[in-house]
Order: structure tokens, then C-alpha cells, then sequence
């Protein structure tokens, strides 16, 4: 795993404070003890032993993700906090033995019911929902009616970085899923993954935001073929 678990470890103090700034503009009345101990309980379910990929390290990059979407103009303050928060929550629940769709509203539900008990807003609740059930299958052709858009547009895209990841980043994301999917034959591993990452290199366009599209597009149909090419799929 990259990095090793004490860097993952190190990672879990600056996750914490990034959180407790954005439950402060989430939830003002909830106070610190509630803060602090909802994003205790986030960073416990992302450190969860059974975890090779979707650890602290993809959180802290699906965020890093936004920071650059927002800096680039996709997403204004208030859908920049949102978003955020899908962050959070969109993979909180994980299992890899799990049927597909079931981690994603899982982790949809877990969202509602903690957000609900800091007391945010409604609107804010079904936005934040939304993000995380877009997550299942990332179908950038897809139809949303949310009200938010541009969210799961950065959403989407930032949560599909590690796509066009720099390549030694790349090979260690590809051992961390290998790792989360130990129990799967190699064979019906290596079939099932080129068919997902078949899927999105035939895309015509990987990413939604112009941003993503423009800087990161490259970066990403490299690594997709290089790993295509390994698995003996189409590329």
C-alpha cells in the first residue's frame, strides 16, 4: 500500500481538521462534541482493516480532486462544501463481497441518518445523497435530476482521478484493488476488471468537467491502456 499504514495514519489528523472546518459550515448548531465525534466515526469506517484502496488515501485524493475543480471554477463555496461531504460519505460503506449498488446505498443511507443527527438541512441531506448514489456506476450519460448538477459533475470526475494518477501511483492503486478482491480467482479478477475499465476507456469522454477533461483526460486513456493491454482486454 503506498505509502504504508503510517502514512495513512499521518493523513488522518489533516482529514480531521478539513472535516471539522466543513461540519462547522454544515451543521452550526451541532457543536464541536458532535463535530469531533461524527468525524472520528468517518475516519474509523475509512480505516476499516479489510480496506487495500478505498482508505484514507483515495478520500484525501477524491478531496485534493475537488480542491483543483473548485479551483478551477466548476464549483462555487457552497457546492464546493457539498461535494466535499459526498467525499466523506460516498464510500463509508465497503465491502468488496458486497452485491453490486449495495455499498453505494449503504453508504447513501449511513449519509442521511449522520447528517440528520448534526441537524443539516434537508436540501443539503437529498444533495449529498444524490452524490454518493451517482458513485455506483459513474455513468457519465446518465440523466440526473438532482438539483446539484455541477456537484456530481466534480463529484464524478474527482472520484475518478486516480484514473490519470502518475503511473507508479497508478500500479499501486491496481494492487490495492487486487488486494480488496484477494478472495476473487485471478482469472475471474482479471475478466471483470477489464470489463470495468474496458467501459471507460471506450467512453468518449472519461470526465464530465471541462477541467478534468482538459488535464486529466491524457494521464488517464495512458493508464487505462497500459492496464488493458496487461489484462489482455480490448483497448
Amino acid at each position: 500500500m503506498a505509502g504504508g499504514q503510517a502514512g495513512l495514519s499521518a493523513l488522518a489528523e489533516p482529514l480531521l481538521d478539513r472535516w471539522l472546518a466543513d461540519a462547522e459550515l454544515l451543521a452550526p448548531r451541532a457543536g464541536r462534541d458532535l463535530w469531533l465525534s461524527e468525524g472520528s466515526l468517518l475516519l474509523g469506517g475509512w480505516s476499516q482493516e479489510h480496506r487495500r484502496y478505498h482508505t484514507v488515501e483515495h478520500l484525501d485524493e477524491v478531496l485534493q480532486a475537488l480542491d483543483e475543480l473548485g479551483a478551477a471554477g466548476h464549483l462555487d463555496a457552497r457546492q464546493a462544501l457539498l461535494a466535499r461531504t459526498v467525499g466523506w460519505f460516498h464510500d463509508l460503506h465497503y465491502d468488496p463481497r458486497a452485491r453490486p449498488g449495495s455499498n453505494e446505498a449503504r453508504s447513501a443511507t449511513m449519509a442521511r441518518d449522520h447528517l440528520h443527527r448534526l441537524g443539516v438541512e434537508d436540501w443539503a441531506v437529498d444533495a449529498v445523497e444524490a452524490g454518493v448514489l451517482m458513485t455506483q456506476d459513474h455513468d457519465a450519460g446518465a440523466p440526473h435530476d438532482a438539483a446539484e448538477p455541477a456537484l456530481l459533475d466534480a463529484v464524478h470526475d474527482a472520484d475518478l482521478w486516480i484514473l490519470s494518477a502518475p503511473p507508479e501511483r497508478y500500479a499501486s492503486y491496481r494492487r490495492q484493488v487486487r488486494e480488496e478482491y484477494a478472495h476473487l480467482p485471478e482469472a475471474v479478477f482479471r475478466a471483470g476488471r477489464a470489463q470495468i475499465m474496458g467501459g471507460f476507456a471506450r467512453r468518449a469522454r472519461i470526465y464530465r468537467t471541462d477541467h478534468a477533461d482538459e488535464h486529466w483526460t491524457a494521464r488517464a486513456r495512458a493508464n487505462l491502456g497500459a492496464e488493458l493491454a496487461d489484462l489482455g482486454g480490448p483497448v
